[in-house]
C-alpha cells in the first residue's frame, strides 16, 4: 500500500512546491559557500588589519555563523534559536548603502541581521540582501525571502558556482578571485611591514604610556580594595577604554563598598554582558549601567551555591566515566555563563545515568574532556583532550574513549612539552630584542607560537626594542601601540 502511494504524493509535492523549495533542499554545503563569497570577501578579517575591533566583531560573528549553516546540514534538525549577527561591511563596487547605515570614513559600516531560516538557500539570501550584495549569481526562484520581483525558476545543476570572468566584466560586480589574488600579489614581508610601521607606532606607545601607568594603579587599587584574584578584560579594549571601565567600577566602589566586598576572592572580567562565567568569574557587562552592576554582586552568593553545585555534576560525570576530569577551556569553547554551563553539564548527566556505560573505576584518571553541544561525534583534540557531544551514542562513545586513552596521554604529555618550550622561547625573544610585553592572542596555538618565536630569535630586529609585541593572525598596529605581527609572518622580499 505505501509503496503505491509513495510515487503519487512525491508527484503532488512537485505540482504544489515552489521551485525553490526543490533547490533549497538539494543546494550543498559547497555551494552555499560559493553562493556567500561575495559576502566573505566584503567582511573577511583579512581587510579589517588596521581596525582590530571590527576584525574582532567579524571573527567571532563568522564562527557564529559557521555553526549556523553547519547545523542546517545536519540530518534530521528540526528548527533552530534565532541568530543575531553583526558584520562590518567593506565598501565594494556591489555594495550599496540603502536602508543600512552609511559608511565609516574607513571605508566600512555596520550591519545587523538575525537569521531564523531553515534552509541553506534562504539563508544564502537572506546573508546577501541584509548586506546589500547582488544576488543574480544565484540563478534560482525564492519567493519566501526575497524582496524583488522573480524571474520563472530554473533548475540550477548540482554543482559549486564558478562564474566566468566575463560575468564579472559585463556585470561590473567585483570577481572575489581577483581580491584575493591581490591580497597574495601584495603579500607583506615582516621587515617591509616594520619599515612602514615602526614610526607609527612608537608614537602611539609613547602616547599612552601614561595612560597604561593609569590602568596599573587603578587595577591595583581596586585588586586590593575589593580583594579580587585579578581583573581582566574579555576583548581588547583599547586602555583609554579600560581606564574608563575601572574608573566607573571605583565610582560604585564608593557608593557601595561592602556589596562589591561579596566578590573576595574572585576574577573579574569586562565582557559583554553581566552574569558568572563557566569558570566562576564575575562578568560586568560594559553597557550595562551601575544598577545591573550592583544587582549583579547581591546575586553572588546565589552564584556561588550554582558554582559548588556545578562542581559537584562534574564529579559525578568524571566517576561515571573511569575518572575523566571535565574542564571547561575558554580559549576553544563558546562563552558560557554559569547556567548555560550547567544546563549542558546537567543534560550529559542524565543521559549517562540512562545509560550506564562500564567503565572500570579511576581507569581514565589523568586525561581531559570538554562537553560540546554542536556536534555529534566524539573526537580528540590535538591537545590531549576529548570533546565530547552531549548527544552522543553512550556506546561509541565508550569504544571511542578507550581506544583513543593512549593517543590522548601522548597528547597530553606533548602538550605539556609544548609549553615549557614556548615559555621558554617567549622569554629568549623578550631578553634578545629588549621588548617591554611578547604576547599572543587566544586563538594562537603553543605550536603556532613556538613556530613564530623560532624564526623571530634568527633575525635582527632593533625595530622592536621596548615595544609590545602581540602574535596573531595578521598585521596590525593597535591604537595603544601594540605591534600586531601574524604568527606565520613572510621572510625576505614580498611575494611578487
Amino acid at each position: 500500500m505505501f509503496c503505491h502511494l509513495r510515487p503519487v504524493r512525491r508527484l503532488c509535492l512537485e505540482k504544489i512546491s515552489p521551485h525553490w523549495f526543490l533547490y533549497s533542499r538539494s543546494l550543498s554545503g559547497a555551494e552555499a559557500v560559493n553562493a556567500l563569497r561575495p559576502f566573505y570577501f566584503a567582511v573577511h578579517p583579512d581587510f579589517f588589519g588596521q581596525h582590530p575591533r571590527e576584525r574582532e566583531v567579524n571573527e567571532n560573528s563568522l564562527k557564529r555563523l559557521s555553526v549556523y549553516l553547519e547545523n542546517l546540514q545536519k540530518p534530521g534538525f528540526k528548527s533552530l534559536k534565532p541568530t543575531q549577527l553583526t558584520f562590518y561591511v567593506r565598501e565594494t563596487d556591489q555594495n550599496s548603502s540603502d536602508g543600512q547605515e552609511p559608511f565609516s570614513t574607513s571605508g566600512f559600516r555596520a550591519v545587523n541581521f538575525t537569521l531564523q531560516t531553515r534552509d541553506l538557500l534562504s539563508t544564502v539570501l537572506d546573508i546577501l540582501n541584509s548586506c546589500s550584495l547582488s544576488t543574480e549569481h544565484i540563478q534560482s526562484s525564492n519567493t519566501h525571502v526575497h524582496s524583488q520581483p522573480l524571474k520563472e525558476a530554473k533548475r540550477t545543476p548540482d554543482r559549486p558556482i564558478k562564474w566566468d570572468k566575463s560575468y564579472y566584466s559585463f556585470t561590473g560586480f567585483k570577481d572575489p578571485d581577483e581580491d584575493l589574488e591581490q591580497v597574495s600579489r601584495m603579500e607583506t614581508t615582516l621587515i617591509s611591514w616594520l619599515d612602514n610601521n615602526e614610526k607609527s607606532a612608537v608614537k602611539k606607545l609613547k602616547n599612552s604610556l601614561p595612560l597604561r601607568r593609569e590602568l596599573d594603579r587603578l587595577k591595583d587599587e581596586l585588586s586590593h580594595q575589593l580583594q579580587l584574584s585579578d581583573i581582566r578584560w574579555q576583548r581588547s579594549w583599547g586602555i583609554a577604554h579600560r581606564c574608563s571601565q575601572l574608573h566607573s567600577l571605583g565610582r560604585l566602589a564608593q557608593q557601595n563598598l561592602e556589596t562589591l566586598k561579596t566578590a573576595k576572592g574572585c576574577t573579574l572580567i569586562f565582557t559583554d554582558r553581566s552574569g558568572m562565567s563557566a569558570l566562576g568569574h564575575v562578568m560586568l557587562g560594559t553597557m550595562d549601567v551601575h544598577h545591573h552592576w550592583t544587582k549583579l554582586f547581591e546575586r553572588l552568593p546565589t552564584y556561588f551555591d550554582l558554582q559548588r553545585r556545578l562542581l559537584l555534576l562534574e564529579d559525578q560525570i568524571s566517576y561515571l566515566l573511569g575518572g575523566i576530569q571535565v574542564v571547561y577551556i575558554e580559549e576553544l569553547q563558546p562563552v558560557l555563563t554559569l547556567e548555560e554551563y550547567y544546563s549542558l553539564l546537567d543534560v550529559f548527566y542524565n543521559r549517562l545515568l540512562k545509560n550506564r556505560i562500564p567503565f572500570h573505576p579511576r581507569s581514565l584518571r589523568g586525561l581531559q574532556m570538554i562537553l560540546n553541544r554542536d556536534r555529534y561525534a566524539p573526537s580528540l583534540h590535538e591537545l590531549g583532550h576529548f570533546n565530547i557531544p552531549i548527544l552522543c551514542d553512550p556506546a561509541s562513545l565508550q569504544w571511542f574513549i578507550l581506544t583513543k586513552a593512549q593517543q590522548a596521554r601522548e597528547n597530553m604529555k606533548r602538550k605539556e612539552e609544548l609549553q615549557v618550550i614556548e615559555n621558554e622561547l617567549i622569554q629568549a625573544s623578550t631578553r634578545k630584542f629588549s621588548l617591554e610585553k611578547l604576547y599572543k592572542e587566544p586563538s594562537v596555538s603553543s605550536r603556532q607560537m613556538v613556530d613564530c618565536c623560532k624564526r623571530l630569535l634568527e633575525q635582527s630586529l632593533p625595530y622592536l626594542h621596548g615595544m609590545h609585541l602581540c602574535v596573531s593572525h595578521f598585521y596590525s598596529v593597535l591604537q595603544d601601540g601594540d605591534l600586531c605581527i601574524p604568527w606565520n609572518w613572510k621572510n625576505g622580499e614580498a611575494t611578487k
